[in-house]
């Protein structure tokens, strides 16, 4: 236990990251008692539909002098619970506080929102064709990449630095060895991993064309709407998606189309976080463009966002994805008027993801983070969604 903690009066169960995510995905309903500050809870907590969070701060367990506190404070919630903190530190003293205090059925998430934020999931979609795709989901944060197999060559799309070293794995895995590591566009609210997995495998980087008029500060084969990248005897057609950002860029192969922050499985993507506020309405009339365009593929075509929310759940099949015609069919921004739809989306805007500028300069290159930095620029949730 840390200096800054009573030693524990009680023993307590711990629970890994991984473990507390399969019990929730296996349909267990958890109360999570966050013992983090007030305003750390308020911008990132453990988010799952399966959870519901207290946030019960870890002073209020301890007197003025730092000894421990002579009853539970109120507000904790009597049944079984899982302890929550940053790192495990202050949510071990509350667990143990606890347990020694009569409370039964109380476990501690190992290394806390750090253990939570380590977890990246794997699951495959299914295609229409021979090629293999596997979507990446970061739980802490939302964050979808991609994993096209085809033959014996495959491309990793929107990888994270976090995750670096398990793409080539992941591939080798498959038969496969890495081509390209690819990003839809230049990423705002993570650090992209393309230049570490390209250094570590030889694989191409590849950008859209447009990130270069964004401030590009490093070499990448640049696509354009219309290319085609070759892979293992398939090709993936590269389609320009402009709204997000102005380079944003989808990638689509054997009935799927790989449509990054541009169409997510409940909402379509915010349009401010490149030219700002002043240059929002202009983007949000690229996006409704892109759109109707998308529109017109055919309704089995499977959208495989860059992104998913923290109330979302999951298809049948466990993956983050649907079918066009099902969202052409559910999601206002396909039926509205240009104009109102402009409107719609401008007018509930969310916060800007935290660190955007500093994470945007070090995807372009043009800034240089250290792992730890990296690390915690990212925490939290992303923000780019319209809503």
């Amino acid at each position: 236990m840390s200096g800054q903690f009573p030693e524990p009066e009680a023993g307590v169960a711990e629970v890994s990251a991984e473990a507390l995510l399969a019990r929730l995905e296996g349909g267990e309903h958890v109360t999570v008692l966050d013992t983090r500050r007030p305003a750390d809870f308020a911008a990132w907590s453990l988010t799952h539909p399966n959870v519901t969070n207290v946030n019960v701060p870890f002073t209020r367990f301890l007197t003025e002098d730092g000894e421990p506190a002579d009853a539970v404070p109120d507000g904790v919630p009597e049944g079984p619970l899982v302890t929550n903190c940053a790192r495990g530190l202050s949510s071990t003293y509350v667990g143990s506080f606890l347990r020694a205090h009569g409370w039964t059925g109380v476990e501690v998430l190992t290394d806390g929102m750090r253990g939570w934020a380590g977890l990246y999931e794997a699951r495959e979609v299914a295609l229409d064709g021979a090629a293999t795709l596997v979507q990446y989901h970061r739980p802490s944060s939302g964050c979808l990449g991609y994993l096209v197999v085809a033959g014996d060559e495959a491309a990793v799309v929107d990888p994270l630095r976090a995750f670096a070293d398990r793409y080539a794995d992941d591939a080798e895995t498959r038969g496969a060895t890495l081509r390209y590591v690819v990003d839809t566009h230049v990423h705002a609210d993570h650090l992209s991993g393309v230049r570490d997995v390209a250094v570590a495998t030889d694989a191409d980087p590849v950008l859209p064309s447009g990130a270069v008029g964004r401030g590009l500060g490093f070499d990448a084969y640049l696509v354009d709407d219309g290319d085609e990248l070759a892979l293992g005897g398939t090709a993936i057609e590269v389609v320009g998606l402009p709204g997000h950002t102005s380079e944003m860029t989808g990638y689509a192969v054997d009935g799927a189309v790989l449509t990054g922050d541009t169409l997510f499985t409940n909402s379509v993507a915010r349009p401010d976080l490149e030219a700002g506020a002043a240059g929002a309405a202009e983007a949000a009339r690229r996006l409704y463009d892109t759109l109707q365009a998308l529109a017109e593929r055919p309704p089995s075509t499977v959208v495989a966002p860059g992104h998913t929310s923290p109330s979302e759940r999951p298809a049948e099949d466990g993956t983050y994805t649907a079918r066009l015609g099902d969202l052409v069919g559910a999601l206002p921004a396909f039926v509205q008027p240009r104009e109102a739809f402009v409107e719609a989306t401008l007018a509930d805007m969310p916060p800007r993801p935290d660190n955007f500028e500093t994470i945007i300069a070090a995807n372009l290159g043009r800034r240089s983070v250290d792992d730890e930095t990296a690390f915690e620029l990212e925490l939290g949730p992303n923000r780019c969604a319209a809503d």
